[in-house]
């Protein structure tokens, strides 16, 4: 994993899948995407800070940006709130786009949405749902929840994408999140992190 400044983090899969996706699509349409994933995380931002959150680092992987947060001071709510941040901003800034008929624009910013409502962890989803079920039955409960469910769900996606790929004769642009899924699957079940992503 390459280091470029203290607490940020890029891995080399990143790196290597935002040249490839520049190459095959063009600088443009890249840079919609990362801005599109920069507004997520400002809006994880605007939430975290007035609540007292301190961010400590930002890790970014093919399966997408992580911030990494001292949220130990926020309650269950405040901190719901401040992951669920990042998936408003990007369907608020989604529909205002369509709204502006800027298609490719709005379908980046939906399709981030709805990618990281997914409840497989390091994703929003996944966090959303260790915190919802932990602020109603207790961290055990969140943490159980949160691995079973996420393991599930990555677990048949990342699947499922493997065989769309095989039964279509598919698109690689399948392979770096059917790696991702199948990879947080995996690491729910065993508990262990994925850092080669």
């Amino acid at each position: 994993m390459s280091r470029w400044c203290e607490g940020l983090h890029i891995s080399g899969g990143f790196a290597l899948l935002a040249a490839w996706f520049a190459l095959v699509n063009g600088w443009q349409l890249l840079a919609v995407i990362l801005s599109a994933a920069l507004l997520h995380e400002l809006g994880h931002l605007l939430v975290l800070y007035p609540l007292g959150g301190r961010v400590l680092g930002l890790r970014i992987s093919i399966f997408g940006a992580e911030l990494v947060t001292d949220a130990a001071r926020l309650s269950y709510p405040g901190e719901l709130a401040a992951v669920l941040a990042g998936p408003a901003v990007n369907l608020l800034c989604g529909l205002l786009l369509a709204r502006g008929h800027a298609w490719v624009a709005a379908g980046a910013h939906l399709s981030l949405c709805l990618f990281n409502l997914l409840p497989v962890r390091p994703l929003d989803g996944g966090r959303a749902l260790a915190l919802g079920v932990s602020a109603l039955a207790g961290p055990a409960a969140g943490e159980g929840a949160a691995r079973w469910a996420g393991a599930l769900t990555a677990l048949t996606l990342g699947a499922l994408s493997l065989w769309l790929m095989g039964r279509t004769g598919g698109s690689l642009w399948l392979l770096p999140a059917a790696a991702g899924l199948l990879a947080a699957g995996a690491r729910e079940l065993t508990g262990k992190k994925a850092d080669f992503l």
